[in-house]
């Protein structure tokens, strides 16, 4: 077998790995060692930008096979078949710490799915949990800026943290979820998926349905305490990395069962909630989980920087047969994402192989940008329409389209009969046991009586009260025993 040899970024081979080109033996380096300044100037650019939610993230290969038939509710060429099976990657990250904090820590967990299927990537991006804490994208800047590092101190502060949820009520359906048992999941194998969102699927008819994913995890539920959960981060801040890679590796090949709930689209204006509001959930009993398929990961990344911290996952990469809502979170991720990527990656972050289709063929007019790999092919034009051959439009959406009526302008989401604040979070709790409630109350007050300002403590205090009566005297007491201890 021939001895292989190391080489510059130009192919030229390399003499001399071990030392450095200089003026005389002890002398001082020479500007023109290429291979020294080449490595050197290379290094300091091996990091890009790290994301600003979502930094710290594991990922890994697999693949997903309808079980059910719903081709009555989609189009969408890979669902249209039982059996049919699709390859994938998936992603799962924390939100608010940068890329070296720890795994076992409070706080939601990404989801995100992007199926390789023969109509381009199908892009889903969710979270552990079913809701999230607001509910218009013009806020999102702001909840992200109270729950990251403080500008001065340099670390969270649970100032800022209590600070802008008291002046978000809608928050609380999503901190009560936060704050329970399922706040620390036990591994990445251990916990559900969730689209959040409301997405759109319409059937080959052009019958349209409003449809909530959820990947229920066949390993079992698992989550940690609060006093497990810092003892785990501080003996491997890895863990769930740890626990995703040596599954894998060992064979022990982590599954997720995907359902929807489905609400034909015409019910949608007169149900009682809002069914586009990112804060609330469907209750099953009104829309019933239906099953779709199966999730399952068998494959590591070869290299973790080139395929999980560079994966690209935008939630406007729809296929035909699913679109989007007139949910507003959803409406402002789908521009935020991919111009996020664009920041980070550059324009042709999408030719990068963990991102570029692989059961079909990207092909359009998008030219040139910093580190274009895919050059126009001589004599090709690279404008549209053409008479020359290139690619054209199809004139078929990808789903049907959204009804809009009224004036423009700055406008609170509208308003449902059973719509408030405050009514899921409390269901939430009554769903709970007491041993749940006694660990709800007490994460909750442990970073509340943290808060220096006793009117943001009131204001707190009033949306658990709001919530639930019994919630909110429990948590103002833990929070008072805690102050005055």
């Amino acid at each position: 077998m021939s001895k292989r040899v190391l080489t510059t970024e130009s192919g030229a081979p390399v003499a001399d790995n071990q030392n450095s080109a200089s003026a005389g033996v002890g002398g001082p380096l020479l500007l023109q060692d290429q291979h020294l300044l080449e490595k050197l100037a290379r290094f300091n650019r091996e990091r890009i930008p790290e994301r600003v939610v979502h930094a710290r993230g594991s990922g890994a290969y697999g693949h997903f096979t309808v079980t059910d038939d719903v081709s009555d509710l989609t189009s969408a060429a890979f669902l249209s078949t039982v059996g049919k099976r699709t390859e994938l990657f998936t992603r799962f990250s924390t939100v608010a710490d940068n890329l070296g904090g720890a795994d076992a820590v409070r706080d939601p967990r990404g989801f995100a799915v992007k199926f390789y299927t023969e109509e381009g990537n199908y892009d889903l991006v969710g979270n552990n949990t079913p809701v999230f804490f607001i509910k218009d994208p013009l806020k999102f800047p702001d909840f992200i800026h109270s729950q990251k590092r403080d500008p001065f101190t340099g670390k969270q502060e649970p100032d800022n943290v209590w600070d802008f949820w008291a002046h978000a009520p809608e928050a609380t359906h999503q901190v009560t979820w936060l704050m329970g048992d399922r706040g620390i999941p036990a591994s990445y194998r251990h916990m559900n998926g969730y689209g959040s969102h409301t997405y759109q699927w319409t059937n080959a008819a052009g019958d349209a349905f409003f449809v909530k994913y959820h990947f229920k995890t066949n390993q079992g539920i698992r989550s940690l305490s609060a006093e497990q959960g810092q003892e785990l981060a501080g003996k491997d801040a890895n863990s769930h990395q740890t626990d995703l890679l040596q599954a894998i590796e060992r064979g022990v090949h982590p599954s997720w069962t995907l359902y929807v709930q489905v609400m034909p689209a015409a019910e949608a204006d007169g149900y009682r909630f809002n069914p586009f509001d990112l804060t609330k959930v469907w209750p099953h009993a009104d829309y019933p989980l239906r099953r779709v398929g199966r999730l399952v990961l068998d494959r590591n990344p070869d290299n973790v920087f080139a395929e999980v911290e560079q994966a690209a996952f935008s939630p406007n990469n729809f296929v035909p047969g699913i679109g989007p809502s007139p949910d507003k979170m959803l409406q402002g991720r789908l521009f935020a994402y991919a111009d996020a990527h664009r920041y980070r990656l550059g324009v042709n972050h999408t030719q990068l192989a963990v991102n570029a289709p692989r059961a079909t063929t990207a092909d359009n007019y998008g030219r040139d940008g910093l580190m274009a790999a895919n050059a126009q092919p001589r004599g090709e034009k690279n404008y549209e329409p053409n008479s020359y051959g290139g690619p054209a439009e199809t004139g078929t959406p990808l789903s049907a389209p959204l009804a809009v009526h009224g004036h423009t302008g700055t406008h609170e989401a509208p308003a449902h009969s059973k719509d408030d604040h405050f009514f899921q979070a409390g269901e939430l709790y009554r769903l709970m046991s007491e041993e749940e409630r006694g660990r709800l109350v007490a994460n909750i007050a442990g970073g509340l009586s943290q808060v220096s300002r006793e009117d943001v403590i009131e204001k707190n205090l009033a949306h658990f009260h709001a919530a639930d009566p019994e919630y909110g005297k429990r948590v103002e007491a833990a929070v008072q025993a805690l102050r005055e201890g």
